[in-house]
């Protein structure tokens, strides 16, 4: 098993910091979605 970089984990919990980020990987866990699909919810485009 390898160690992440401290950088690497770094970005990744600031992308997750991001309350929209996290509920389009939550949607993701459960089914696969089209970028439109993902979108539809927030006021993101």
């Amino acid at each position: 098993m390898s160690v992440p970089h401290p950088a690497n984990l770094d970005a990744t919990f600031a992308a997750l910091a991001d309350p929209t980020r996290r509920a389009i990987v939550a949607r993701l866990a459960n089914a696969d979605a089209t970028v439109l699909e993902l979108a539809a919810p927030f006021d993101i485009s």
